[in-house]
């Protein structure tokens, strides 16, 4: 069973990420869910997961600090993540890319954007 972190302080956000993950096919996925990036270290000492979408604009510690602390463990390096931003540009996907993001998706999120990250990143997907 795919295991999937899921990081936004919105409860909306996380609930859309969640349904966009589910009609790409993986409706039977086990799902966990942080408000922060502070809050989804917390969940990952405790629960191993294979893949994080992490919203980049957070308050107590946003996105890319997450990103660079995941990619920092050795424990946690493996990790795939995936950055979820209203923000998004060339520029800024560059950078996120450069700091080992898997992929950047704008929000709204695109479900066919969704789709192509699931199934580039998950080989059983």
């Amino acid at each position: 069973m795919v295991k999937i972190l899921i990081v936004d302080d919105s409860a909306t956000a996380r609930v859309l990420i969640r349904k966009s993950i589910e009609i790409c096919g993986l409706e039977d996925a086990e799902f966990f869910e942080a408000e922060s990036g502070r809050e989804a270290l917390d969940v990952l000492q405790r629960q191993e997961v294979d893949i994080v979408f992490s919203d980049l604009n957070m308050p107590e510690m946003d996105g890319v600090t997450l990103l660079k602390k995941i990619k920092a463990s050795p424990a946690l390096n493996h990790l795939p993540v995936v950055i979820i931003t209203s923000l998004k540009n060339q520029a800024s996907e560059k950078v996120l890319l450069r700091e080992h993001a898997r992929a950047v998706l704008g929000k709204p999120l695109k479900f066919t954007e969704v789709y192509q990250t699931l199934h580039d990143v998950l080989p059983f997907a």
